[in-house]
């Protein structure tokens, strides 16, 4: 019975069977989790929804950026662009269900008492507690009648510092953008959204969110996140477990066993 989360598969069906087969995952007992950004750039989205459907209550996912950016796409709020290889899935006749089926799913996720799962990571000043809070908040107006206009309004960068005060369609925007796209932090506390090198690639200014002290966060609790390929999962830390490691862009895909707290890694092929 074994519990493995799984970094960014983008689409990538392929690798993502082989490195299911490579830790002999066995749906029949074991569960599977991913980071988010399950679909978008990789050769084969529709298989990867598909497969991971399939396994019913034993998977289960939080929402990254492409996520939310398809659901989005699928109402007419936004287009698709090429290199996203999303027509297969938007097309095929069962879309409504996978609509519906991805809509279920929140932002950040308990793993167990201790570890919790998002896909950008958990913003400096919030507890784990309140992360779950917050995202709660957002899956609300998910499952909701108005969670198309939560899609249409998700996009922009602003605002840059978290307020408990924030309201309405700024202040889920700050969740979205922290709980999926977030990467660097500013020296003021402001999120920087637009860079996405290696900390050791980018300016001296910018700070990984994980690197800014947490005062609420304790020693023994644990974040598991994807999103930034640029890490390789590298965070010099075992509080912080970085399972994006680039396979859509000719890395690799991880999974990390979440008992035994074992790394297992392919290489992407073909590239």
């Amino acid at each position: 019975m074994a519990r493995y989360v799984v970094g960014d598969i983008q689409g990538c069906y392929e690798g993502l069977c082989r490195l299911l087969d490579a830790v002999k995952f066995d749906p029949a007992c074991d569960t599977l989790y991913t980071v988010g950004d399950l679909i978008a750039r990789g050769e084969d989205s529709l298989s990867t929804i598909r497969f991971l459907r399939s396994l019913g209550t034993q998977f289960k996912a939080v929402l990254g950026n492409h996520d939310l950016h398809f659901l989005a796409v699928s109402q007419g709020l936004k287009k698709a662009k090429a290199n996203d290889k999303l027509d297969t899935l938007l097309n095929c006749p069962e879309i409504p269900e996978i609509i519906d089926w991805y809509r279920q799913w929140p932002l950040a996720m308990m793993l167990d008492d201790k570890t919790v799962m998002v896909h950008a990571g958990l913003h400096p000043t919030w507890s784990i507690e309140q992360l779950l809070l917050l995202s709660n908040e957002i899956a609300q107006e998910l499952h909701g009648p108005r969670w198309c206009q939560l899609l249409e309004n998700m996009y922009g960068n602003g605002p840059s510092h978290w307020k408990n005060a924030l309201k309405g369609s700024a202040r889920q925007r700050f969740i979205i953008n922290s709980t999926t796209r977030m990467r660097f932090m500013q020296a003021d506390g402001a999120l920087n959204l637009k860079a996405k090198s290696s900390p050791q690639d980018a300016p001296a200014s910018l700070i990984p969110w994980f690197k800014v002290a947490n005062s609420h966060l304790q020693p023994d609790q644990r974040v598991i996140f994807g999103h930034w390929a640029a890490l390789m999962g590298q965070t010099s830390s075992s509080q912080f477990i970085a399972l994006d490691t680039g396979y859509v862009w000719g890395n690799q895909l991880t999974a990390y066993e979440l008992d035994s707290e074992q790394t297992f890694v392919i290489n992407a092929s073909n590239f």
